[in-house]
Protein backbone atom coordinates (compact mmCIF):
# COMPACT_ATOMS: atom_id res chain seq x y z
CA UNK A 1 0.00 0.00 0.00
CA UNK A 2 1.35 3.38 -0.80
CA UNK A 3 -0.31 6.97 -0.43
CA UNK A 4 0.17 10.11 -2.30
CA UNK A 5 -0.61 13.39 -1.73
CA UNK A 6 0.31 14.54 -5.34
CA UNK A 7 1.45 12.23 -8.09
CA UNK A 8 3.28 12.60 -11.60
CA UNK A 9 4.83 11.23 -14.38
CA UNK A 10 7.48 10.20 -12.65
CA UNK A 11 5.54 7.79 -10.15
CA UNK A 12 5.16 5.48 -13.15
CA UNK A 13 7.22 3.05 -11.59
CA UNK A 14 4.53 3.34 -8.14
CA UNK A 15 1.90 2.50 -10.23
CA UNK A 16 3.32 -0.56 -11.98
CA UNK A 17 4.35 -1.79 -8.42
CA UNK A 18 0.66 -1.71 -7.32
CA UNK A 19 -2.42 -3.89 -8.28
CA UNK A 20 -5.01 -1.35 -7.59
CA UNK A 21 -4.65 2.33 -7.54
CA UNK A 22 -7.88 4.19 -5.56
CA UNK A 23 -7.72 8.24 -7.36
CA UNK A 24 -9.15 10.73 -5.26
CA UNK A 25 -6.99 13.55 -6.84
CA UNK A 26 -8.77 17.41 -7.95
CA UNK A 27 -7.37 17.94 -10.76
CA UNK A 28 -7.09 16.72 -14.50
CA UNK A 29 -3.57 16.65 -15.21
CA UNK A 30 -3.33 14.22 -12.56
CA UNK A 31 -6.51 11.81 -13.56
CA UNK A 32 -4.79 11.38 -17.02
CA UNK A 33 -1.43 11.06 -15.26
CA UNK A 34 -2.85 8.29 -13.33
CA UNK A 35 -5.27 6.53 -16.41
CA UNK A 36 -2.45 6.48 -18.47
CA UNK A 37 0.14 4.89 -16.16
CA UNK A 38 -2.81 2.45 -15.45
CA UNK A 39 -3.36 1.38 -18.50
CA UNK A 40 -0.11 1.25 -19.88
CA UNK A 41 0.81 -1.30 -16.44
CA UNK A 42 -3.11 -3.07 -16.48
CA UNK A 43 -3.46 -2.15 -12.97
CA UNK A 44 -7.13 -1.43 -12.21
CA UNK A 45 -8.32 2.36 -11.19
CA UNK A 46 -10.81 2.59 -8.78
CA UNK A 47 -11.71 6.47 -9.36
CA UNK A 48 -14.16 8.91 -7.70
CA UNK A 49 -14.71 12.43 -8.27
CA UNK A 50 -16.43 15.10 -6.12
CA UNK A 51 -18.10 18.62 -6.82
CA UNK A 52 -20.41 21.08 -5.09
CA UNK A 53 -23.41 18.14 -4.35
CA UNK A 54 -22.27 15.69 -6.30
CA UNK A 55 -20.22 12.80 -6.15
CA UNK A 56 -19.11 9.94 -9.43
CA UNK A 57 -17.36 6.54 -8.74
CA UNK A 58 -16.46 4.26 -11.51
CA UNK A 59 -13.59 1.81 -12.51
CA UNK A 60 -10.97 1.95 -14.66
CA UNK A 61 -8.61 -0.55 -16.78
CA UNK A 62 -10.51 -3.13 -16.49
CA UNK A 63 -9.73 -5.56 -20.17
CA UNK A 64 -13.53 -5.27 -21.03
CA UNK A 65 -14.11 -1.72 -19.83
CA UNK A 66 -13.32 1.77 -20.19
CA UNK A 67 -10.48 4.20 -19.35
CA UNK A 68 -10.96 7.35 -17.93
CA UNK A 69 -10.17 8.84 -21.36
CA UNK A 70 -12.73 7.08 -22.97
CA UNK A 71 -15.05 8.92 -20.71
CA UNK A 72 -13.57 12.32 -20.56
CA UNK A 73 -11.16 12.41 -24.24
CA UNK A 74 -10.07 15.73 -23.40
CA UNK A 75 -10.56 18.08 -20.82
CA UNK A 76 -12.87 21.16 -20.18
CA UNK A 77 -11.59 24.71 -21.49
CA UNK A 78 -8.72 26.19 -18.97
CA UNK A 79 -10.76 27.88 -16.11
CA UNK A 80 -14.30 26.38 -16.90
CA UNK A 81 -14.67 24.35 -14.25
CA UNK A 82 -13.04 25.05 -10.60
CA UNK A 83 -11.91 22.80 -8.78
CA UNK A 84 -12.95 21.57 -5.34
CA UNK A 85 -11.46 24.05 -3.49
CA UNK A 86 -12.31 26.52 -6.02
CA UNK A 87 -16.44 25.39 -6.39
CA UNK A 88 -16.68 24.02 -3.04
CA UNK A 89 -18.05 21.06 -2.07
CA UNK A 90 -20.23 19.15 0.47
CA UNK A 91 -18.55 17.80 3.32
CA UNK A 92 -20.04 14.41 3.68
CA UNK A 93 -19.06 14.08 0.07
CA UNK A 94 -15.78 12.97 0.52
CA UNK A 95 -16.78 10.53 2.94
CA UNK A 96 -19.55 8.97 0.96
CA UNK A 97 -17.36 8.63 -2.23
CA UNK A 98 -14.45 7.43 -0.74
CA UNK A 99 -16.29 5.19 1.28
CA UNK A 100 -17.78 3.33 -2.58
CA UNK A 101 -14.42 3.22 -3.78
CA UNK A 102 -13.14 1.47 -0.93
CA UNK A 103 -16.16 -0.75 -1.40
CA UNK A 104 -14.90 -1.25 -5.07
CA UNK A 105 -11.27 -1.72 -4.19
CA UNK A 106 -11.99 -4.62 -2.14
CA UNK A 107 -14.54 -6.43 -4.38
CA UNK A 108 -11.79 -6.39 -6.85
CA UNK A 109 -9.07 -7.59 -4.12
CA UNK A 110 -11.62 -10.32 -3.01
CA UNK A 111 -12.84 -10.82 -6.76
CA UNK A 112 -16.65 -10.56 -5.72
CA UNK A 113 -19.85 -8.97 -6.75
CA UNK A 114 -20.05 -6.93 -9.53
CA UNK A 115 -17.67 -4.14 -9.39
CA UNK A 116 -18.68 -0.74 -11.36
CA UNK A 117 -16.37 -1.77 -14.58
CA UNK A 118 -18.07 -0.08 -17.55
CA UNK A 119 -20.95 1.67 -15.46
CA UNK A 120 -20.54 5.30 -13.95
CA UNK A 121 -22.12 5.68 -10.51
CA UNK A 122 -23.84 9.46 -9.86
CA UNK A 123 -24.70 10.45 -5.97
CA UNK A 124 -26.79 13.43 -6.25
CA UNK A 125 -26.68 14.43 -2.34
CA UNK A 126 -29.47 17.28 -2.82
CA UNK A 127 -32.25 14.69 -4.00
CA UNK A 128 -30.51 11.89 -2.05
CA UNK A 129 -30.48 9.86 -5.32
CA UNK A 130 -27.69 7.17 -7.06
CA UNK A 131 -28.09 6.46 -10.74
CA UNK A 132 -25.60 4.94 -12.84
CA UNK A 133 -24.63 5.06 -16.51
CA UNK A 134 -23.18 2.43 -18.69
CA UNK A 135 -19.95 3.55 -20.55
CA UNK A 136 -18.49 2.18 -23.21
CA UNK A 137 -14.98 1.60 -23.95
CA UNK A 138 -14.16 4.16 -26.79
CA UNK A 139 -12.59 2.31 -30.39
CA UNK A 140 -10.79 5.14 -31.00
CA UNK A 141 -9.48 5.75 -27.66
CA UNK A 142 -5.74 6.98 -27.87
CA UNK A 143 -4.31 4.73 -25.06
CA UNK A 144 -6.77 2.09 -24.59
CA UNK A 145 -8.09 1.21 -28.05
CA UNK A 146 -6.74 -1.95 -30.39
CA UNK A 147 -4.55 0.45 -32.15
CA UNK A 148 -3.30 3.17 -29.60
CA UNK A 149 -1.24 6.57 -30.39
CA UNK A 150 -0.46 6.72 -26.66
CA UNK A 151 2.05 3.78 -25.95
CA UNK A 152 3.88 5.19 -22.87
CA UNK A 153 3.48 8.19 -20.54
CA UNK A 154 3.83 11.13 -21.69
CA UNK A 155 6.56 14.00 -20.56
CA UNK A 156 4.89 15.83 -17.67
CA UNK A 157 4.86 19.14 -19.89
CA UNK A 158 2.86 18.11 -22.06
CA UNK A 159 0.58 16.56 -19.95
CA UNK A 160 0.20 20.50 -17.91
CA UNK A 161 -0.10 22.02 -21.78
CA UNK A 162 -3.07 19.48 -22.10
CA UNK A 163 -4.45 20.57 -18.59
CA UNK A 164 -2.79 23.29 -17.21
CA UNK A 165 -4.48 27.32 -16.95
CA UNK A 166 -1.91 29.80 -18.31
CA UNK A 167 -2.09 33.52 -16.95
CA UNK A 168 -3.18 34.36 -20.54
CA UNK A 169 -5.90 31.94 -20.78
CA UNK A 170 -7.64 33.26 -17.54
CA UNK A 171 -6.97 37.09 -17.83
CA UNK A 172 -5.38 37.12 -14.03
CA UNK A 173 -2.03 38.95 -13.78
CA UNK A 174 -1.03 37.63 -9.89
CA UNK A 175 1.88 40.79 -9.57
CA UNK A 176 -1.09 43.51 -10.24
CA UNK A 177 -4.20 42.06 -8.06
CA UNK A 178 -3.51 43.29 -4.40
CA UNK A 179 -4.16 41.07 -1.56
CA UNK A 180 -5.53 41.65 2.01
CA UNK A 181 -5.99 39.52 4.92
CA UNK A 182 -9.37 37.95 6.16
CA UNK A 183 -8.25 39.58 9.73
CA UNK A 184 -7.19 42.68 7.44
CA UNK A 185 -10.57 43.17 5.95
CA UNK A 186 -12.68 43.05 8.96
CA UNK A 187 -12.37 46.76 9.93
CA UNK A 188 -13.21 47.54 6.38
CA UNK A 189 -16.18 45.47 7.02
CA UNK A 190 -17.31 46.95 9.78
CA UNK A 191 -17.13 50.27 9.09
CA UNK A 192 -18.21 50.24 5.56
CA UNK A 193 -14.63 51.69 3.94
CA UNK A 194 -14.97 49.22 1.16
CA UNK A 195 -18.10 47.15 -0.16
CA UNK A 196 -17.43 43.12 0.08
CA UNK A 197 -17.86 41.65 -3.55
CA UNK A 198 -18.98 37.94 -3.20
CA UNK A 199 -18.68 35.89 -6.62
CA UNK A 200 -19.18 32.71 -5.45
CA UNK A 201 -22.13 30.72 -6.49
CA UNK A 202 -25.83 31.10 -5.37
CA UNK A 203 -25.63 27.27 -3.70
CA UNK A 204 -22.53 28.70 -1.45
CA UNK A 205 -24.08 31.98 -0.62
CA UNK A 206 -26.89 30.49 0.54
CA UNK A 207 -24.54 28.04 2.63
CA UNK A 208 -22.91 31.16 4.38
CA UNK A 209 -22.04 34.63 3.39
CA UNK A 210 -20.77 38.24 5.18
CA UNK A 211 -23.59 40.74 6.29
CA UNK A 212 -23.35 43.58 3.48
CA UNK A 213 -22.11 41.36 0.63
CA UNK A 214 -22.50 42.01 -2.80
CA UNK A 215 -23.40 39.05 -4.72
CA UNK A 216 -22.74 38.35 -8.11
CA UNK A 217 -21.29 35.07 -9.49
CA UNK A 218 -17.96 35.01 -11.29
CA UNK A 219 -19.89 33.38 -14.36
CA UNK A 220 -22.33 36.91 -14.43
CA UNK A 221 -20.28 39.28 -13.66
CA UNK A 222 -19.54 40.77 -16.96
CA UNK A 223 -23.31 40.90 -17.94
CA UNK A 224 -23.91 42.70 -14.24
CA UNK A 225 -21.04 44.85 -14.01
CA UNK A 226 -23.31 47.82 -14.18
CA UNK A 227 -24.38 47.05 -10.60
CA UNK A 228 -20.76 48.03 -9.27
CA UNK A 229 -19.15 51.72 -9.07
CA UNK A 230 -15.73 51.75 -10.59
CA UNK A 231 -14.77 54.56 -8.16
CA UNK A 232 -15.73 52.32 -5.43
CA UNK A 233 -13.52 50.64 -2.93
CA UNK A 234 -14.39 46.56 -3.08
CA UNK A 235 -12.56 43.93 -1.43
CA UNK A 236 -13.74 40.90 -3.69
CA UNK A 237 -14.01 37.09 -2.31
CA UNK A 238 -14.96 33.81 -3.09
CA UNK A 239 -13.88 30.45 -1.33
CA UNK A 240 -10.47 30.51 -1.34
CA UNK A 241 -9.72 33.25 -2.91
CA UNK A 242 -8.87 31.78 -6.70
CA UNK A 243 -12.58 32.70 -8.31
CA UNK A 244 -11.96 36.16 -6.53
CA UNK A 245 -8.84 36.69 -8.30
CA UNK A 246 -10.38 36.08 -11.77
CA UNK A 247 -12.92 38.27 -11.05
CA UNK A 248 -10.53 40.75 -10.14
CA UNK A 249 -8.53 40.30 -13.75
CA UNK A 250 -11.58 41.04 -15.74
CA UNK A 251 -12.87 44.23 -13.71
CA UNK A 252 -9.21 45.67 -14.23
CA UNK A 253 -9.47 45.32 -17.49
CA UNK A 254 -13.10 47.26 -17.58
CA UNK A 255 -10.90 50.32 -15.48
CA UNK A 256 -11.98 48.77 -12.22
CA UNK A 257 -8.45 49.69 -10.08
CA UNK A 258 -9.82 50.20 -6.05
CA UNK A 259 -9.74 46.26 -5.72
CA UNK A 260 -7.96 43.96 -3.48
CA UNK A 261 -8.58 40.26 -2.91
CA UNK A 262 -9.29 38.84 0.08
CA UNK A 263 -6.84 35.94 0.43
CA UNK A 264 -8.33 32.66 1.40
CA UNK A 265 -11.63 33.53 0.56
CA UNK A 266 -14.85 33.21 3.33
CA UNK A 267 -12.99 30.36 4.54
CA UNK A 268 -10.25 31.79 6.11
CA UNK A 269 -12.83 34.78 7.38
CA UNK A 270 -14.19 31.67 9.15
CA UNK A 271 -11.05 30.58 10.51
CA UNK A 272 -9.43 33.79 11.37
CA UNK A 273 -12.03 36.52 12.18
CA UNK A 274 -15.23 34.70 12.84
CA UNK A 275 -15.80 30.70 13.76
CA UNK A 276 -19.22 31.17 13.67
CA UNK A 277 -19.25 31.33 10.08
CA UNK A 278 -20.35 27.94 8.39
CA UNK A 279 -16.58 26.25 6.70
CA UNK A 280 -17.90 23.95 3.88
Amino acid sequence: VAGFEVIGAVHHDIVASHDIVVDGTDNFETRYIVNDACVLNKKLNVYGSIFRFDGQATVFGAQEGPCYRCLYPEPPPPGMVPSCAEGGVLGILPGVVGTIQATEAIKLIIGGGNPLIGRLLIYDALAMTFRTLKVRKDPDCPICSAHPKITSLLPSSEYRHLCGVTEEEVGVDPSQIEQISAKNSAPLLANGSAKFLDVRSPEEWQITHLPGAIHIPLDDLLERVNELDSAQDYVVYCHHGTRSAKAIGGLQRLGFKKLKNMAGGIESWSTNVDETVPRY
